[in-house]
C-alpha cells in the first residue's frame, strides 16, 4: 500500500441523500473500498431524525468532518438536495468553499468510483472525473455507450521523465539523515526514481537505497539530478524541492541541534603526563577515570553448515530482520527520550539499510540462485556493501560505513543466535571503533568514558556520545588497545588524552575536576524542580522549549516550571494530511496533563519558509524568509488557525494554557488573530493568557503599540538574530553574523522590555539556554527563559547565582559595545568576578 497512502491529503466526500439509511448504506460501501478516504454521509433531517429530506445544517457538518487540503467531494441524490448542498457550502468560509466541489456523478456507482480514485490520491478534479464516469461500467455490461466519456485526469505518461537539478546545501553533504527522509519520501510515491550526481557524474543509482545515494558521495554545493518517471513522477518532484528547500529537515548551521558543545573553559595543560600516555581527537567533552574494559563480544563467524530449504533460509533471514528492526526501534525511543528527536533521527537512519535493496535483495538473491544460509548470504552482501562504501573518498562520508556496519552485525548476531555485545564492567571502554548502534545503547553510570583506535569527531557514534553525557577521545591508535582490561585510566576528553596509570598527583588533580563538575550537575539537578529566585529575590521563570509528548516527560523531570514553547508543527511534518482539531485537541491534552498543572505556552502553527508542509501546496516564493509563514500563512487560511485555536481553547478550559502567535510584525495582524481567537473562545468560555513572538524587528519597536492588545511577549531570538543582521542562518557563509549577542539584538531585547508596560517578557530562542547569557538577560528585564529541557538544571542555578541589581549593570554595558564577541569577552569577565 505504500504506493497508495501518499503523503499527499486525500480528498474527502460527503454523500448527501434524502435518506439516512441510503446514505450511511453508500458510505459503508464505499469505505470498503477506500478505507483511508475520510467519507462522511449526510442523509434525512435534522429533526425529525428519521424524517426524509436533506438539511443544510447537517450536510455543513459533514463538510468539516470530512474537510480535507485536498478538497471535499459532495454527490448528491434528488435535486433538491442539491439546493442544500449549495447552501451549506455557501455558509463556509471562502476559503472551504474554494476547496468543495458538488459533483453530477451518480450518488451510489459515483461514491464508489469517487472513493477508489480518491484512495490512490487523485487531486479533486480527477476524483470527479471519476464520479462522473461512475455509470461507465454498468453502461458497457448492458451493451450501451456512456452517456459521456469522463474528464481526463492530467498525469505523467509512464514513459516521460519529470527532473529536477539543485545544489545541497548540507554542510556535511548527503548524509545519513537526509539521505534516509529523501528514501522515506520517495517510497510514498507511485513512480520510478533515480538519482546522479551531476558534478562528478556519478550514478545513476536507484534513490531507495541508503547504500545506493553514499555511493553517489555527494558533498556540500554539489549538484544533484533527481529523474523520476510514472504515475506520479510530476508530484514526487515538487515534494522533493519543497524537501529540499527545507534542507532535508537538518538543522540550519548555528542552530542548537547543529552546534557543537561549547568550547570548554581555558584549561592550563597536564604537566608532568607519564611517558605512556597516548593523545587522540578530542570528541565529547569531560573527564573520566575508571579500569580499561572492553564489549564482550564474540566473533561473528558464518559456521561452515549445510543450509535448508530456500523457503526456510528466507524466513530465518525475515526473521532475524524483523528482530533487528525492533531493536533499533527500541534504541531509537531509548535516545529520543535521553538526547532528543535529532540525534534518534540517526537511528532513523539505520533502520533503513533494513529494507535497502542493494543489501537484502542480494542476500535473498545468494539464498535464491546460490544455495548459500542465511547468515551466509547476509555476510557475504554485508561484505559487498561495506567494499562499496569504503570506496567512497569523502572522509566524512566514509564514517558512515559504521552505520553500515552496526546494523549488518545485529542481523548476523541475530542469524547465529549470538548475544549483543555488553561492556564487560563499569569504566573507560575501549574499541577500535563503536558504531553507532553500539554508542546508543552505553549506560553512561556504567561506560564512563570511550576511547577509541579510529574515528572521527563527527561521526554518529561520538555525536550520540555526547548527547549522552560520555567523555570521548577517538584516532588514539592501534596502541591504545595494547592496554590491559582493569588498568587504571585517565581520559580527558576536551584535551585529547588518555592517561595510563596516572599518579596520584594528575589523579588527585583529575578527580578533583570530576568531582566540581558533578558536584555543580549535582547541585542543579536536586534544586531543579525548585523555583529559580536571583540573589536579590527576583523570580525568573525557567521553562522548556518542546515538540513532543516525550519532551514532555522529559521537561517535568529536568525541573520546568512549564513549557515556554510547544511547537505544534509536529503534529503537522509528519502526517499525510492537515490534522483536523479533534486530533490536535487530544495531543495538547496529554501534553497539558503530563505538566501537571504548570502552564503550557502553544505557539500556533509556524509553517512556510524552511517548515513547508507537503499537503499544503503554495506557490514557490523567491525569498520564502521573507514571505507567507508564520502567521501570515494563518491569516491567508483561516480554516487551518480557526480549527488550532478551536483544539486549544477546549484544552483550556481545564488547564492553564497559553497561546502565542508567531511571525508577528503589525498591530492589524495582532487584531485579525485577536479577534479570531475571541470567536473561539466566546464559543467555548475558555481562559487563556494571550502572546506574540518578537521575532522581527518591526515587533520590537513597536512593541509601545502592540503590548496593550497583549498579556506578554517572548521573544525567539534565533529569528529575530537574523532579520536584525539580514544573514541566513541557512547560509554557511553569512550565518555567523546572526548572532544573538550582538549588541544591535540585545538593544531590541531590552527595548521590547521597556515598552512592555508591566506585561512580562521571555525569550524562548537558543540564547535562553545559554547559561553564561543568564545573567545578561536578566539585566534586560527578561522574566521567563524557555529552553531545551535538558538546560533547565543549569540555567536554574545559572539564575541563583545572578544578582539582579549587578546583571542591569551588566546590561547597560553589554548594549554599549561594538559587536558580539566583546559581549562574550565582557560575559567571561563577570563569569570570574563574584556576583
Amino acid at each position: 500500500m505504500a504506493s497508495e497512502q501518499r503523503d499527499q491529503a486525500l480528498v474527502g466526500l460527503v454523500l448527501v441523500s434524502h435518506s439516512f439509511e441510503v446514505a450511511a448504506g453508500t458510505a459503508e460501501l464505499a469505505r470498503a473500498m477506500a478505507p483511508a478516504v475520510r467519507i462522511v454521509p449526510a442523509g434525512g433531517m435534522e429533526d425529525p431524525e428519521s424524517g426524509l429530506g436533506t438539511d443544510a445544517t447537517r450536510i455543513g457538518r459533514a463538510l468539516e468532518e470530512a474537510w480535507s487540503s485536498a478538497g471535499v467531494l459532495v454527490l448528491i441524490d434528488l435535486g433538491s438536495a442539491l439546493l442544500a448542498a449549495e447552501m451549506a457550502r455557501d455558509m463556509l468560509d471562502p476559503e472551504l468553499k474554494a476547496h468543495v466541489l458538488i459533483s453530477p456523478g451518480p450518488l451510489v456507482e459515483g461514491a464508489v468510483a469517487a472513493a477508489v480514485a480518491a484512495q490512490v490520491g487523485e487531486p479533486l478534479e480527477g476524483v470527479d472525473a471519476a464520479a462522473r464516469g461512475g455509470l461507465e461500467a454498468k453502461s458497457g455490461q448492458l451493451g450501451q455507450e456512456p452517456l459521456r466519456k469522463p474528464a481526463p485526469v492530467v498525469e505523467s505518461a509512464a514513459g516521460d521523465w519529470e527532473e529536477a537539478t539543485l545544489a545541497l546545501d548540507i554542510p556535511m553533504g548527503l548524509h545519513a539523515r537526509p539521505a534516509a527522509r529523501l528514501i522515506q519520501l520517495f517510497s510514498t510515491f507511485d513512480a520510478e526514481v533515480e538519482v546522479l550526481n551531476a558534478t562528478t557524474g556519478r550514478g545513476p543509482v536507484g534513490a531507495r537505497s541508503l547504500n545506493g545515494l553514499a555511493s553517489l558521495q555527494v558533498r556540500f554545493g554539489q549538484q544533484v539530478i533527481v529523474r523520476a518517471r510514472g504515475r506520479q513522477a510530476r508530484a514526487l518532484i515538487v515534494a522533493f524541492r519543497e524537501l529540499a528547500k527545507a534542507r532535508f529537515g537538518e538543522p540550519a548551521p548555528g542552530s542548537e541541534a547543529q552546534r557543537q558543545p561549547p568550547e570548554p573553559a581555558a584549561s592550563p595543560p597536564l604537566e608532568g603526563l607519564p611517558a605512556g600516555s597516548l593523545r587522540g581527537v578530542p570528541a565529547s567533552p569531560g573527564v573520566a577515570v575508571g579500569d580499561v574494559v572492553r564489549l564482550s563480544q564474540p566473533p561473528l563467524l558464518v559456521p561452515d553448515t549445510s543450509p535448508g530449504s530456500v523457503q526456510a533460509e528466507l524466513a530465518i533471514l525475515d526473521l532475524a530482520l524483523g528482530e533487528t528492526r525492533a531493536d533499533l526501534g527500541a534504541l531509537r525511543d531509548s535516545i529520543s527520550l535521553r538526547a532528543g528527536e535529532y540525534e534518534a533521527g540517526i537511528i532513523d537512519a539505520q533502520i533503513l539499510f533494513l529494507q535497502d535493496p542493494d543489501l537484502v535483495d542480494r542476500a535473498k538473491e545468494g539464498i535464491s540462485t546460490q544455495g548459500l544460509s542465511a547468515a551466509a548470504a547476509w555476510s557475504e552482501a554485508s561484505a559487498r556493501a561495506r567494499r562499496s562504501w569504503d570506496q567512497i573518498e569523502d572522509e566524512h562520508l566514509r564514517l558512515r560505513a559504521l552505520d553500515l556496519d552496526g546494523v549488518t552485525s545485529r542481523v548476523l548476531a541475530h542469524l547465529l543466535g549470538s548475544p549483543p555485545g555488553r561492556p564487560g564492567g563499569r569504566g573507560i571502554l575501549i574499541a577500535d571503533e563503536l558504531t553507532p548502534t553500539d554508542t546508543a545503547g552505553l549506560d553512561p553510570d556504567t561506560v564512563l568514558g570511550i576511547a577509541t583506535v579510529a574515528g572521527g569527531p563527527t561521526s554518529h557514534s561520538v555525536i550520540l556520545a555526547r548527547s549522552l553525557g560520555i567523555p570521548a577521545v577517538v584516532g588514539l591508535g592501534a596502541e591504545v588497545n595494547s592496554l590491559p582490561d582493569g588498568m587504571l585510566v585517565l581520559l580527558d576528553g576536551d584535551r585529547g588524552l588518555l592517561v595510563p596509570n596516572p599518579s596520584a598527583e594528575l589523579l588527585d588533580l583529575a578527580m578533583r575536576e570530576v568531582g566540581a563538575i558533578r558536584a555543580a550537575q549535582s547541585r542543579a539537578a536536586s534544586a531543579a524542580q525548585e523555583p529559580a529566585r536571583t540573589v536579590d529575590g527576583v523570580a525568573v521563570e525557567v521553562a522548556a522549549n518542546i515538540g513532543s509528548i516525550a519532551d514532555a516527560r522529559l521537561a517535568v523531570g529536568h525541573g520546568a516550571d512549564g513549557v515556554g514553547l510547544l511547537r505544534t508543527e509536529f503534529l503537522f511534518q509528519d502526517a499525510p494530511e492537515m490534522p483536523d482539531a479533534s486530533a490536535q485537541e487530544a495531543v495538547y491534552r496529554e501534553i497539558a496533563e503530563v505538566l501537571t498543572g504548570r502552564p503550557l505556552t502553544i505557539r500556533t502553527l509556524d509553517a512556510g519558509s524552511d517548515k513547508p508542509l507537503r499537503y499544503l501546496a503554495r506557490p514557490p516564493e523567491a525569498n520564502p524568509a521573507l514571505g507567507v509563514r508564520g502567521i501570515r500563512l494563518g491569516l491567508v487560511r483561516r480554516d487551518l488557525l480557526r480549527g488550532q485555536l478551536r483544539a486549544i481553547a477546549a484544552v483550556a478550559q481545564s488547564h492553564p494554557i497559553r497561546v502565542m502567535f508567531p511571525m508577528i510584525a503589525t498591530r492589524a495582524e495582532v487584531e485579525q488573530v485577536t479577534r479570531l481567537l475571541e470567536e473561539v473562545r466566546s464559543a467555548s468560555s475558555a481562559r487563556m493568557e494571550v502572546g506574540i513572538m518578537v521575532e522581527v524587528p518591526a515587533a520590537a519597536l513597536a512593541a509601545q503599540v502592540l503590548a496593550p492588545l497583549v498579556d506578554f511577549f517572548s521573544i525567539g531570538t534565533n529569528d529575530l538574530s537574523q532579520y536584525t543582521m539580514a544573514a541566513d542562518r541557512g547560509n554557511p557563509e553569512v550565518a555567523s553574523l546572526a548572532d544573538p549577542l550582538h549588541p544591535a539584538v540585545l538593544r531590541l531585547i531590552g527595548q521590547t522590555v521597556a515598552a512592555a508596560s508591566g506585561k512580562w517578557v521571555g525569550v524562548c530562542g537558543e540564547l535562553a539556554g545559554e547559561a553564561s547569557a543568564t545573567a545578561l538577560l536578566i539585566g534586560l528585564g527578561v522574566r521567563e527563559l524557555s529552553m531545551a529541557p535538558l538546560r533547565v538544571p543549569t540555567v536554574k542555578a545559572a539564575v541563583r547565582q545572578t544578582n539582579a541589581a549587578k546583571a542591569r549593570e551588566l546590561a547597560d554595558r553589554a548594549v554599549r559595545l561594538a559587536g558580539a564577541d566583546e559581549v562574550r569577552l565582557l560575559l567571561r569577565g563577570a563569569a570570574l568576578s563574584p556576583s
